[in-house]
């Protein structure tokens, strides 16, 4: 950062102390280049006029000429205001304060020309404005800057100190003037003019007083090109760092255990997918480079079966895998289904967890350091310090979001010498934009197919008034055998409303279904219960689950086909594809029904309607980034990568992204090391972005 831009922001003419107090507090803004890196949400063609006559309520704004032919205050007290008649030749509007009533009574005058700006909004058949912008005639001061009017977020607490949109705009147009000359330009000179790029000055003036579209759009393109182009650079000189640092074992012998399982013990035939996604580890094992992959799959594609042929692997090399899941449920089905594919080949094989009985811990500890546990499946529980390996080669992390950056880092540390290969997994699909950020430094390896037999789920919308029809098929379901998931959602569990919900909903469905066995489970209940509740449903003797978003993830009950998901409109387009998944896990025709009430919003309509239209994960979550945003990107402020966008937008900026992707990788191709003199700015924006110690990038 230029020692201007570094300034504090109490020294800019018109802010001060106090003001530069509360945009601390408010808005993170400290130096003049956090003012000047504090971007509009929104511009305002101020050039467009509009006569009385024109206006209606359904305007977003209007900027109108004219003159004030009355004033009266109304009201006493917290309850006054002041209205004012408007008026120009084609008709009159209203024009009301509720704050600042005594100095707006004191500076307007009647009958002298202003320009009014504001939002109109109709009462009693008449259009009115409340607190518009106005300014009289020879205002030049207050007059808008350019053709374009930026407006600038503010905070409840920032009006009360009357740094309102406008203010924050004319401090920033006095950092403007000051600014000229003085901001060197952060991107390459090859860069700028490979791609056209506006100079970093040019583009900062331009994005808060645009005189053109052209100039807006221009501006806006290098700032958004900028801020991906630095965090994919960041991402990918951290993936070219740890190849280059960081040895693996070579993996080079594919044997006995890998051959005997995939000839002799292999349930089904694997997809293609499955064999494409094999191969691609298998190579990157086979190097002694440490592997760092992301494996994506939807729920029931099979990665399981991946990531243990991907241990037979490092067993044939005569290492140790781990395997850790987020939760005792889903450790448990991994154990289980592992062991029940590989019994009568004499591997060791372990469950650890928080619930392992003290007396069996010390023969785990013992027979893993001694290495005749070849593969140790658990919890949270294998990153305690008692737990030791004898030569861990292989360490595979089940959605791998739920865990922090540190809690991985500690499995990474179990090996003194050489790290062990990193296999991450996550059954959420990841958009395209979020796969290049989050995960960009990982090699990703996506299965994208069913295994053989699966039927695509069919899933359909009812409203509550359907809710007879929707009871008829469940008994017809369950007359033929089969189970069903009813969710009711769950939003914290602290909302004693939705647990009465879920509560008042087992009751109803008991009464409605007499005679057949219905069970409850939700996260306030103790793990004991909780987990004997899935074991019975999963047992078949309870047939009818009720239940909150607990059983998104980890429950395999190949039995169950249908899911029903009550308000479904409160959930997120990820969380019902989640759901969903829970179901259609055996050969029968599965079933996902989504219920809501009539009064729905559009955009629930259209999450809704995409869970009927595709079972595609990958297009789901594609629409699910567009209709909310990236937000707090789930596991962003656990990548270690550290980013926090200011002007790019992921779901929308796809094609910025991967130019600046692109752009990226062609300089570190080229000079990995940003030595070069054009590079060398690079190379420093780099250092002074490094915030963590650690080589988080070695545990992805």
């Amino acid at each position: 950062m230029s020692e201007f831009l570094g300034q504090d922001i109490k020294f800019l003419p018109g802010v001060g102390p106090k003001r530069a107090e509360l945009l601390k507090k408010e808005l993170n803004i400290v130096t003049f280049g956090d003012l000047l890196y504090y971007f509009p949400y929104k511009y305002i063609d101020r050039t467009k006029f509009y006569s009385i006559r024109e206006i209606n309520a359904q305007m977003p704004h209007i900027q109108v000429k004219g003159k004030i032919t009355s004033l009266e205050v109304v009201g006493s007290g917290q309850k006054q205001r002041l209205t004012a008649q408007f008026y120009d030749d084609t008709g009159s509007i209203e024009l009301i304060w509720f704050q600042g009533v005594k100095y707006q009574k004191e500076s307007l005058k009647l009958n002298t020309t202003y320009t009014i700006f504001g939002k109109p909004s109709e009462f009693n058949g008449r259009i009115n404005v409340v607190h518009p912008e106005i300014e009289s005639e020879g205002d030049i001061t207050l007059s808008p800057s350019g053709i374009f009017q930026a407006h600038y977020i503010t905070t409840e607490n920032l009006k009360k100190g009357f740094i309102h949109s406008k203010m924050i705009h004319k401090m920033i147009l006095v950092l403007l003037e000051k600014m000229q000359g003085k901001v060197q330009d952060t991107l390459p000179e090859p860069v700028l003019r490979h791609l056209k790029l506006m100079p970093l000055e040019k583009a900062l003036h331009n994005i808060h007083k645009p005189d053109s579209n052209l100039d807006l759009r221009n501006a806006r393109f290098r700032l958004k090109f900028e801020e991906l182009f630095m965090i994919q650079l960041k991402i990918l000189s951290l993936k070219h760092n740890r190849d280059d640092k960081f040895m693996g074992y070579p993996f080079t012998h594919v044997g006995y255990n890998f051959n005997t399982f995939y000839h002799n013990f292999l349930p089904f035939s694997l997809t293609e997918a499955q064999k494409r996604v094999l191969k691609e580890i298998r190579k990157d094992l086979g190097r002694n480079i440490q592997m760092n992959r992301l494996l994506q799959g939807d729920v029931g594609s099979g990665k399981t079966m991946v990531a243990l042929m991907s241990a037979l692997i490092a067993f044939d090399n005569g290492f140790q895998a781990c395997l850790m899941a987020p939760t005792e449920i889903l450790a448990q089905q991994h154990y289980a289904s592992i062991s029940r594919m590989v019994s009568g080949m004499g591997l060791g094989i372990e469950l650890l967890t928080g619930s392992t009985k003290a007396s069996e811990r010390p023969a785990i500890h013992e027979n893993l350091l001694a290495g005749r546990i070849q593969l140790l499946v658990g919890t949270h529980a294998l990153i305690e310090d008692t737990v030791n390996f004898k030569n861990l080669g292989l360490v595979i992390i089940d959605e791998q979001h739920r865990f922090g950056v540190a809690q991985r880092a500690k499995l990474w540390q179990k090996n003194d010498a050489i790290p062990p290969h990193v296999l991450v997994m996550t059954a959420t699909p990841i958009p395209r934009t979020l796969a290049m950020t989050v995960y960009g430094d990982l090699d990703v390896s996506v299965i994208d197919e069913l295994p053989p037999g699966r039927k695509p789920i069919q899933t359909m919308h009812f409203f509550d008034n359907k809710r007879a029809d929707v009871y008829n098929f469940l008994r017809r379901e369950l007359a033929n055998g089969r189970q069903v998931y009813i969710v009711y959602p769950l939003i914290s569990e602290s909302e004693k409303s939705d647990l009465k919900n879920l509560e008042e909903g087992y009751r109803h469905i008991s009464e409605e279904f007499t005679g057949i066995e219905v069970g409850m489970v939700h996260g306030r209940m103790k793990p004991a219960q909780k987990d004997a509740a899935m074991q019975s449903f999963k047992e078949g003797k309870t047939r009818i689950l009720v239940a909150t978003t607990v059983i998104e993830v980890g429950v395999d009950v190949p039995n169950a086909s249908v899911m029903v998901i009550e308000s479904a409109e409160r959930f997120g387009l990820s969380q019902l594809h989640q759901l969903r998944g829970r179901v259609g896990r055996g050969a029968e025709q599965s079933y996902c029904i989504l219920m809501s009430s009539y009064k729905i919003t559009n955009e629930s309509r259209k999450r809704l309607g995409t869970m009927v239209r595709t079972n595609d994960g990958f297009e789901i979550a594609e629409m699910d980034m567009r209709l909310r945003g990236p937000g707090d990107i789930e596991g962003t402020q656990q990548s270690g990568i550290g980013f926090d966008l200011k002007i790019a937008n992921l779901a929308k900026d796809v094609q910025i992204l991967e130019l600046a992707r692109e752009t990226a990788s062609t300089i570190l191709t080229k000079d990995p090391r940003l030595e070069t003199p054009e590079y060398i700015i690079l190379r420093k924006s780099l250092a002074s972005s490094q915030k963590t110690e650690f080589e988080w990038s070695v545990i992805s």
